[in-house]
């Protein structure tokens, strides 16, 4: 188990321009109990915590099992031998981990776990679509409900987002619900002499659409040699002045890997957060905009779906949905593994 100064260490670093996201020994000190009751809940029930890298340091660096984006963070779900799967971010991801893991608990314990993206399109919406486009294959942002994936043909994250839907055999695609990155997705097929009719349902992620292109020109004026890290589902103008798009993970990869010192990310703080943690030599400029539903999540909560989870704590998929969604998202896999 971490200790007061170990957690200490890994957060004294991180300054996002948050109150939630400063600390200091005392507050540390301060968690441990929390901290240590969780710990003996795993050992008891067998359960282990996915953490997304949104989600607070003080959770992400304390009682984490895995850490990651939602694809690194779906694959340790499926691979994981676990009772009890705790997953601290949104639930829809939640929900990933219970369509892969039918049998096991699955825990959300997060009392806000929405999101702008899948709570933009509904099961209905999809069937309604299948109608109108019925020629078309139909790929779902992993940022989606366990009920509509069971209406799409295959998944995807924004990790695979461009292998995947190049790969599609059919020309015809319905990308859902994400306009922006779908946008980027038709750009960069564009770019690499690839023709697809690609139609778009009008969702977004309030975060990542608030990012204006004016951004990047401020960022690159008052910082010399600056690398702009940027996530898929912010808008092309604001892609097209990037030096790098990728995922959560991806764009932690490529600091780790870059010989750049100053770095500007347009995504949510958690990922900044985890970056001035782990590379405190490096410069992180400029300012991030946090997520309220990932915010939510808190080590309080995630003792209480532990200790004594309510209903609305577990994660339950009717069968059919269940069968239906794991299609969707083992071609996910398929795609990406080969």
């Amino acid at each position: 188990m971490v200790s007061a100064e170990q957690l200490y260490e890994k957060l004294k670093d991180i300054h996002v321009g948050n109150p939630i996201c400063q600390f200091t020994k005392e507050n540390c000190e301060l968690l441990l109990p929390t901290i240590e009751r969780i710990e003996k809940l795993k050992r008891e029930k067998n359960a282990i915590i996915l953490v997304h890298n949104y989600v607070a340091p003080q959770i992400f660096y304390s009682v984490a099992d895995f850490t990651g984006d939602s694809y690194g963070l779906s694959k340790n779900a499926k691979e994981s031998d676990a009772d009890v799967i705790v997953f601290s971010a949104v639930r829809f991801m939640a929900e990933t981990a219970k369509i892969l893991n039918p049998e096991k608990i699955v825990l959300d314990p997060n009392p806000n776990g929405g999101c702008s993206l899948a709570d933009g399109i509904t099961e209905s919406d999809v069937i309604k679509l299948r109608q109108q486009f019925p020629d078309h294959t139909f790929v779902c942002y992993i940022n989606t409900t366990a009920a509509v994936k069971a209406q799409c043909d295959v998944c995807v994250t924004s990790s695979n987002v461009y292998k995947i839907i190049e790969k599609i055999p059919n020309d015809k695609i319905y990308f859902l619900p994400d306009k922006l990155m779908g946008e980027n997705v038709i750009q960069n097929l564009k770019a690499k002499g690839v023709n697809k009719n690609i139609e778009l349902w009008d969702g977004t992620c309030y975060v990542h659409e608030e990012y204006q292109p004016e951004s990047i020109d401020q960022v690159r004026r008052n910082f010399e040699d600056v690398e702009i890290l940027v996530h898929p589902e912010c808008s092309s103008a604001v892609v097209n002045k990037a030096d790098y798009v990728g995922s959560t993970s991806q764009m932690l990869n490529h600091v780790r890997e870059s010989e750049r010192d100053s770095f500007f990310l347009l995504t949510e703080c958690g990922l900044t957060g985890v970056l001035q943690s782990e590379f405190p030599q490096k410069t992180f400029a400029g300012s991030c905009t946090m997520c309220k539903y990932m915010k939510s999540n808190s080590l309080e909560d995630i003792l209480n779906v532990l200790e004594n989870p309510s209903p609305q704590n577990i994660i339950e998929i009717a069968p059919e949905t269940q069968k239906r969604a794991l299609q969707c998202v083992n071609r996910m896999f398929d795609y990406s593994d080969h």
